[in-house]
């Protein structure tokens, strides 16, 4: 008798926020995302680009865990990393590699971070010197980045054995492969892809492509991204721009509190766009890539079922706004009462309490899904029961109004849950 044949495996999707998800992040990323088109294809969306995958075993379910981003020739590279004081080997290269300027390829393996292992600098730079002598360039042009679990050595040689895979399955539809093999725990890829017009008729792409789901909290967030464009961008412009969109995005995320060893944000600028928007313009479309690939990343966080947007409105500045939306956002009993769709404001209150800036109490007010539950600092008069009804979402927006003055910030966090705390008891095993 014969069976029937077993289906192919369905290749992984990219996730993708919902409608009503998308509605509470409208505070969230650029104002004007004017001359901004979504496209397919995310990295390899742009010109000069190609990526692929590969495995090396170093992932106990036998999945790809060597992603590989290649560039047609020199690249103007950019980056931002992790502040933690117990940084990874790779991203103290990405930082040296980000200072001369100029890059070729980054090179990803998941399932082990290379962190605190005794021979973690130099399985960093063996990995770089084996993508660079499959590939042909300088080893000095190799970013690495490494995601997976901190203190156990890299089977070097098993990654090693797998470099001329994962060159091998270079192509320009491979943004998808390359994003899929970077993650760790996370339920989908990540990547987004726009092209990028201005008035002047100028057109340029941007995407990128992130993993992150765990141990998020600025500066910056548990990350491994890559944003790349086709425009051209001198290095100290990138610099900026890399920056500023950290800043407004992934350094306002958190989804536990604990900021990771081995975060990277880079920037790569092939420079082939032969027609490219002016840097106004360029500028919108790397803030709303990464802004976009940030609320994915919470949208994801480990055991989450709801993603919250934290706006605080009426401050005397941008820096009150968001050192306030901060504590509110990195609370675990607000972050617990999410949740639940509880709206006790009262565990915003002190949350708020607990920052590191001044407010006045008596004005603030709360309002949690359009339902307002605190003015002048005490109860309003509102129906519990809708206001639960109101916060039983996929997403929750909490909007503060300082009444002080007229700046603000949004921050982004995810509910707190019992599956959190159980996928993190048995993290290792």
């Amino acid at each position: 008798m014969t069976g029937s044949p077993t289906p192919e495996p369905r290749a992984p999707q990219p996730l993708a926020l919902g409608p009503t998800q998308r509605t509470a992040l409208r505070a969230w990323g650029p104002d004007d995302r004017s001359g901004l088109r979504p496209l397919d294809g995310g990295l390899t969306a742009v010109g000069g680009l190609a990526a692929g995958a590969a495995t090396s075993g170093v992932k106990e379910s036998g999945a790809p865990d060597l992603a590989l981003v290649l560039a047609s020739g020199p690249a103007t590279v950019a980056a931002v990393t992790t502040s933690n004081r117990v940084k990874a080997s790779s991203a103290v290269r990405t930082d040296e590699i980000a200072r001369r300027g100029t890059a070729r390829a980054v090179v990803v393996n998941s399932g082990n971070a290379n962190v605190a292992t005794r021979d973690g600098h130099a399985h960093t730079d063996r990995l770089a010197a084996a993508v660079a002598a499959e590939a042909g360039i300088d080893p000095d042009e190799v970013v690495v980045m490494s995601t997976g679990v901190i203190g156990v050595p890299l089977p070097i040689e098993q990654v090693e054995a797998a470099v001329p895979a994962v060159v091998a399955d270079l192509s320009d539809d491979g943004g998808l492969r390359a994003a899929t093999a970077m993650m760790t725990t996370d339920s989908g890829p990540k990547q987004v892809a726009f092209e990028v017009t201005d008035d002047s008729g100028g057109r340029c792409v941007v995407a990128g492509m992130a993993k992150g789901v765990g141990m998020i909290e600025p500066n910056m967030a548990t990350l491994l991204v890559t944003v790349a464009t086709d425009a051209p961008l001198p290095a100290a412009v990138a610099r900026q721009l890399v920056r500023r969109a950290a800043d407004a995005t992934f350094n306002r995320i958190s989804v536990d509190g604990d900021q990771s060893t081995s975060d990277q944000l880079v920037l790569l600028a092939t420079g082939t766009a032969p027609d490219p928007p002016g840097l106004q313009a360029l500028a919108r479309g790397v803030h709303a890539v990464c802004a976009d690939l940030a609320a994915l990343v919470v949208a994801d966080g480990e055991g989450a079922s709801r993603i919250a947007a934290i706006t605080v409105t009426g401050a005397t500045d941008e820096d009150q706004a968001e050192s306030l939306a901060r504590s509110v956002a990195t609370s675990n009993l607000v972050r617990a009462a999410i949740h639940g769709a509880d709206p006790n404001w009262g565990r915003i209150l002190m949350a708020m309490g607990n920052a590191d800036a001044d407010f006045d109490p008596a004005r603030v007010q709360v309002t949690c899904n359009g339902i307002a539950v605190c003015r002048f600092g005490v109860a309003a008069s509102f129906d519990r029961g809708q206001a639960a009804r109101a916060m039983d979402r996929d997403a929750v927006t909490i909007e503060i109004d300082l009444q002080l003055g007229r700046a603000s910030a949004t921050l982004l966090t995810c509910d707190l849950t019992e599956d959190y705390v159980h996928f993190n008891s048995a993290y290792t095993t």
